[in-house]
């Protein structure tokens, strides 16, 4: 075994969960709301006091820190073979406007407390080792997003990305310079040796399993649409029901079978309608349209496309029985993914090292991990959060759960870099 893993046999006892925790704390006051979440928007002032941070933090580690042109952090610790490509860990730090405490930023102060426990034990690794702030991975003020990983991947272009502007008119470019983070790092070409990313869950399915540990086998493939239902306003009372065109009963009919087609492909498969207008809006007039959102979710590429098929059709039926006529539109595709193998092995006998209860989930949301396998070999970790609640400013997760994942991402990491180092993983 390599030495490094030999100091680490009993990685979850290194680990500081009271440091982990702190550190969570500490950050968490950055944008503090009253109901105990956290606001902090991408580019805000509140945003570079947090940044300001995490760079403190990781030089009192020894980190050599860089920033890259969309304002990604790199904090980077040397290891036993300087060329070697890094294995990567990190997330973000923005949040929604009523976030929680954890979403992202745990997974960036997890990145921090390797570096310290690395530090603690006098342990160095083959390869150097990278804790990254992706840029605005919530979108909440600017469009898209995962907005810096996908810069880093060149899913996006850098000046087309510097140029997206809030709902004030400010750019995204003006908002980097305003905060001192417009740095002058490539924001592409950056070797990924590995890439791991650990994050509460976001839903309820380690809890309800009273699982620890999530090894992430991918993330759902994504779908969606924009749907016009269209057919006459009329009367709500001098009407018969028998002549109405009601763009309301064809939305219904859709709605029931999105459900439908969900729950007839699982696992994995999702289906939401999240978002539901009618016209004009009046409790006597008969809805002459009605515009929807349609979001379909799948972990395979034909189970998907066999969803939107049998919604489609209903669409169609539909319509031709109550007299309406329909628009659907593609709005976003995001293909399924899988991650790397070798990555998710390392995190289930990294779970398994530390005799942790585990298994095998998927994620139905999108992470900046997505975007950074198309680089390199990639996993991520999930723990628990209490009552899959996200994108709150309740959500909660356990102390003692955030330094078992954090411990899994130690093990995980130093095992990679061992890898790397053999030439048994390689991006």
């Amino acid at each position: 075994m390599n030495a490094a893993l030999d100091v680490l046999q009993s990685t979850h006892q290194h680990i500081n969960r009271d440091r982990l925790w702190q550190s969570l704390m500490d950050l968490a006051r950055l944008g503090a709301t009253p109901k105990g979440g956290v606001c902090r928007l991408a580019l805000t002032d509140l945003d570079r006091k947090a940044r300001d941070l995490f760079v403190q933090w990781c030089e009192e580690a020894g980190c050599t820190v860089t920033v890259d042109g969309i304002g990604n952090i790199f904090a980077r610790r040397p290891g036993r073979n300087p060329n070697l490509p890094p294995v990567m860990t990190g997330s973000h730090i923005d949040t929604q406007p009523t976030g929680g405490k954890f979403d992202g930023c745990f997974g960036v102060l997890a990145g921090v407390e390797v570096l310290r426990t690395l530090n603690d034990l006098n342990v160095e690794t083959e390869a150097p080792l990278e804790v990254v702030v992706w840029t605005n991975e919530e979108g909440s003020r600017f469009p898209p997003c995962m907005m810096g990983s996908g810069v880093f991947a060149e899913k996006f272009t850098l000046a087309d990305t510097l140029a997206k502007v809030d709902v004030d008119g400010v750019s995204v470019g003006d908002a980097l310079n305003a905060i001192g983070y417009a740095g002058s790092r490539p924001v592409s070409g950056h070797k990924v040796g590995a890439y791991f990313e650990a994050h509460i869950e976001q839903g309820p399915i380690l809890e309800d399993e009273k699982k620890t540990i999530g090894v992430v086998l991918g993330a759902l493939g994504q779908k969606w649409f924009d749907l016009k239902l269209r057919g006459v306003e009329a009367h709500a009372g001098p009407t018969p029901m028998h002549l109405r065109k009601d763009a309301l009963v064809g939305a219904a009919a859709v709605v029931a079978a999105v459900n439908a087609a969900a729950l007839g492909h699982q696992p994995h498969a999702c289906g939401t309608v999240g978002c539901l207008q009618a016209y004009p809006g009046s409790r006597n007039v008969i809805p002459g349209e009605v515009r929807m959102t349609l979001d379909f979710r799948h972990l395979e590429p034909a189970r998907l496309d066999s969803m939107i098929a049998e919604v489609r059709k209903v669409i169609d039926e539909t319509c031709a029985k109550h007299g309406l006529s329909f628009e659907m539109e593609p709005t976003a595709d995001f293909p399924p993914l899988y991650f790397d193998k070798g990555c998710v092995d390392a995190v289930r006998d990294a779970a398994n090292g530390l005799g942790l209860s585990n298994m095998d989930i998927v994620s139905g949301a999108g992470h900046d991990a997505i975007f950074v396998a198309e680089l390199g070999p990639a996993g991520m970790i999930f723990v628990p959060c209490e009552g899959g609640i996200s994108h709150n400013e309740i959500e909660n997760a356990a102390p003692d759960d955030l330094a078992a994942g954090c411990a899994v991402l130690l093990r995980a990491m130093v095992a990679a870099s061992a890898a790397i180092a053999s030439g048994k993983l390689a991006a």
